[in-house]
């Protein structure tokens, strides 16, 4: 994902990072030194997004926004440093040459909306935030540009940083402050569903602070997974991310209760510092889920009042019946009279946890994003290998049973519904085969997906001396950008969460068991991550799982 204004080979370079969505307004100061040392080089494979004498002219051939601002946004605006990158496009700082203000400028590269759901989220995105009325806590939309190379969305300017790291930073946390956190929260998802809105993607990460003023408001900036909805309306798809899906998303219906439950998910993590629903595995989230047992023995619940825990329970009801709506949350005894609520702090225990909660998963990401950049050359050509092989009619195109035979006999102990899977999500154009340029995204995910090799190249970004370990200065060094005052705090609470064997550092084993918790963090495309839990919820009602928590 290339900067928007640079040229068509200067956009194409560059990969997507690891997380929702396009790139999220954060600050991001760039280690010149290590990007020299890396040597990044350019994933040829970019050049396949489009096929036909469209592609050879080097135009692509879709157009995504209905009716943008404009197509040259250089004759507006002035691109600056980077802000974020997510798995589509990356956030710029940009200028209005006019006006001399200050926005957030969104380039999603077309390169890598690769399949018709990925063209189809980003124009409802756009869609959902002009539709939206204008309010405080939601970052408004100023500008759209369409060129042939990317979308460009110029939104309001975020600079306050994430949620958890504001309050982490306060030092003084308390129940009072979580009140008037989740107030806002709810009050947005109140406006979203007035509006036939369903957010479906409420998590911390996707509110930001507006400035660095005391008094900024929190801001909601990612309405990537959104959609429209009319009362009654049911929905089947499986989006969002897994720590804060209801249990109905699972069971594969459901309404707008499901952005009450999530909220009430960030509202438990905001007064205990972990979230509700955690295990090891992808499924044994989503069985924790499903089960629905809410914890209310460790600390620091003993300590929060009942008020505040009677409303999380009605936010996590597994029945969306009787789960209380925004208004009835806003409505709550507990929100009505937030400011009497307990301004004792909760304690050092609950601000660790949250920051680490927050930067474990900027570590998470950081090595995500260094496993999606890196298809080496090497790889390139054995993924061309890889199709010759299994193109057995040798036609340019590969079959469902091609490429299922194919991928069995080049070692991948792949089942056919999984097979299934990778082909509905690469094959982009619907033909029921694969070309070489969708055949390209298939390789890419197993490679991200299912190799080991990747999170070696991740272990290594962080090793610098090459020791063998990830030790507490490497760690320090490359979490620098996205730690605050507490970083002592912070690098210790981390090295005594992964470093198993107590030795002071991060073997790779420890590393690469980081990783894989919680849910698989090597998922770096959100269309690949709909089908795993597709299939997922599917195995859970084969087992019966899904009925634990029916009535």
């Amino acid at each position: 994902m290339g900067n928007c204004c640079a040229s068509p080979a200067a956009a194409g370079a560059g990969g997507g990072g690891g997380g929702g969505g396009g790139g999220k307004q954060r600050g991001r100061k760039k280690n010149k030194n290590r990007d020299k040392a890396k040597g990044k080089k350019p994933n040829p494979f970019s050049i396949d997004y489009s096929r036909g004498p469209a592609a050879a002219a080097g135009v692509p051939r879709i157009t995504v926004l209905k009716d943008p601002t404009g197509r040259d946004i250089a004759g507006r605006y002035e691109l600056g440093r980077e802000l974020g990158r997510g798995e589509f496009g990356v956030t710029y700082l940009c200028t209005d040459k006019v006006s001399g203000e200050g926005y957030a400028c969104k380039s999603i590269s077309k390169k890598k909306l690769r399949t018709a759901v990925d063209v189809e989220d980003v124009r409802r995105e756009v869609d959902i935030m002009r539709q939206l009325p204008p309010h405080p806590n939601i970052v408004s939309l100023k500008d759209t540009y369409e060129d042939d190379y990317a979308v460009h969305l110029v939104m309001e300017l975020c600079e306050g940083g994430e949620l958890f790291d504001r309050i982490v930073a306060r030092g003084h946390y308390t129940e009072r402050a979580a009140a008037e956190v989740t107030r806002t929260i709810v009050e947005v998802v109140q406006v979203c569903h007035k509006h036939g809105v369903m957010h479906r993607d409420l998590k911390p990460e996707n509110f930001l602070f507006a400035s660095k003023k005391e008094n900024s408001p929190l801001k909601a900036i990612d309405f990537g997974l959104s959609v429209f909805f009319k009362p009654g309306e049911r929905f089947t798809e499986i989006v969002g991310s897994p720590y804060y899906m209801a249990p109905e998303v699972l069971k594969r219906d459901y309404g707008p209760e499901v952005d009450v439950w999530s909220a009430g998910v960030i509202l438990y993590i905001l007064l205990c510092g972990v979230p509700p629903f955690w295990a090891e595995t992808e499924q044994g989230v989503a069985q924790a889920i499903i089960r629905s047992v809410i914890d209310f023995k460790r600390e620091p619940w003993p300590r929060v009042s009942d008020n505040a825990k009677d409303l999380v329970k009605r936010m996590l009801d597994p029945d969306p019946k009787r789960r209380l709506t925004a208004q009835e949350v806003l409505d709550h005894p507990w929100l009505q009279n937030a400011k009497k609520a307990p301004n004792v702090s909760l304690g050092e225990t609950v601000r660790a946890r949250l920051q680490q909660f927050a930067v474990m998963n900027k570590f998470k990401k950081r090595a995500l994003r260094v496993v999606a950049e890196h298809l080496s050359v090497e790889e390139v050509a054995d993924i061309k290998n890889m199709f010759q092989k299994m193109d057995i009619h040798n036609n340019g195109t590969i079959t469902f049973e091609e490429l299922k035979y194919g991928l069995r006999k080049l070692g991948h102990q792949i089942s056919d519904a999984d097979a299934q899977i990778l082909m509905n999500a690469a094959d982009v154009d619907g033909s029921g085969t694969l070309d070489y340029g969708e055949f390209v995204a298939v390789s890419i995910h197993l490679k991200k997906l299912g190799n080991d090799e990747h999170l070696r190249k991740a272990f290594a970004y962080f090793d610098q001396n090459r020791s063998g370990y990830i030790e507490i200065e490497e760690l320090r060094d490359s979490l620098a950008d996205d730690l605050g005052p507490n970083h002592e705090e912070v690098i210790d609470a981390i090295i005594r969460d992964v470093d198993t064997d107590k030795d002071g550092k991060i073997s790779y084993e420890e590393f690469a068991t980081m990783m894989k918790a919680g849910t698989d963090w090597r998922k770096a495309s959100r269309q690949y991550s709909r089908e795993r839990f597709s299939s997922l919820s599917l195995k859970l009602q084969k087992d019966g799982s899904l009925q634990v928590a029916a009535n």
